[in-house]
């Protein structure tokens, strides 16, 4: 870790944070508390994916959807009208909608292939993206004179990872740049992250082996095809096990490469002391390492 001990933490000139877990239990809303504090740089992963390695791909399924509609194409083969997508921080949606989901076409779902080449494209952005983060540092500090950092990445980021590799590129390029931060859900987390899954299922990124197997056992227990899947029932099966998948991925990336924190304590943040105490209690209790 780049910080030994409470104490060089809480002194450190310039703090830098990766924090990491499932989405939805506040890293955006903790990188954008700090952000809004003043004197933190926030980069943001899935931005940054849906933007500088995505966002092509992304506006060329916009324009691809709207050549089908005659005013649209006949706009846009004019250069009478500019399409791209309008992606924030807060309002990821133009990068989900692009990763879709696999079922029957006529419920809006991809060719399983097709969904599996853009799991692909995301896997290889997020990985980028996830590198690009010390050019980021630097470049925080040398234009916007910020030198404390953190790093808000996207839920998926223990499935580009391998973190029981001590040699694992990303890990070790992050670890040596900023403190790796998992907050740590509960049960009770989980369950909720389910139940609002369920309420609005999204596309997600998942592991290619963990998918295909997914997808196998699912066809095989509903005795479906490729067409007669609902993809949003399929998103909805697979949610859940991949929320289990990924426990134990992100427990060994905090213990083999920073620290843990729990959701509770995120949600009780006040202010950035807050954080930096919660931080600071959390590198004392992390084990030695050799």
């Amino acid at each position: 870790m780049i910080y030994d001990n409470a104490q060089q933490w809480r002194q450190a000139a310039a703090r830098r944070v990766l924090l990491f877990g499932m989405s939805g239990l506040g890293k955006t809303h903790v990188s954008t508390m700090l952000r809004e504090a003043g004197g933190w740089f926030h980069y943001s992963i899935d931005y940054r994916i849906g933007t500088r390695y995505m966002g092509e791909l992304i506006a060329d399924n916009f324009k691809r959807e709207a050549m089908k509609v005659p005013l649209l194409r006949e706009l846009l083969l004019t250069d009478s009208v500019y399409i791209q997508s309008n992606i924030t921080f807060d309002n990821l949606a133009p990068l989900s909608t692009y990763l879709g989901k696999p079922g029957a076409p006529e419920n809006g779902g991809l060719p399983f292939d097709e969904y599996m080449r853009r799991q692909k494209q995301h896997r290889e952005a997020e990985i980028s993206a996830l590198l690009d983060t010390p050019r980021f540092i630097e470049r925080a500090e040398d234009l916007y004179v910020y030198r404390n950092f953190v790093c808000d990445s996207g839920g998926s980021i223990c499935e580009v990872v391998d973190p029981d590799d001590p040699g694992d590129r990303v890990l070790t390029t992050l670890s040596r740049n900023l403190l790796l931060v998992w907050i740590e859900g509960t049960e009770a987390h989980t369950e909720e992250l389910v139940r609002r899954f369920d309420r609005a299922p999204k596309p997600m990124y998942y592991q290619p082996d963990f998918l295909r197997g997914a997808w196998d056992q699912y066809l095989l227990e509903n005795n479906l095809q490729e067409d007669d899947v609902d993809p949003d029932a399929f998103v909805r099966w697979t949610y859940a096990r991949a929320l289990a998948h990924r426990q134990p991925r992100y427990a060994a990336m905090a213990r083999n490469w920073g620290v843990k924190v729990t959701a509770p304590d995120m949600a009780a943040l006040r202010d950035e002391a807050d954080f930096i105490d919660v931080i600071a209690a959390a590198i004392d209790k992390a084990p030695a390492r050799g």
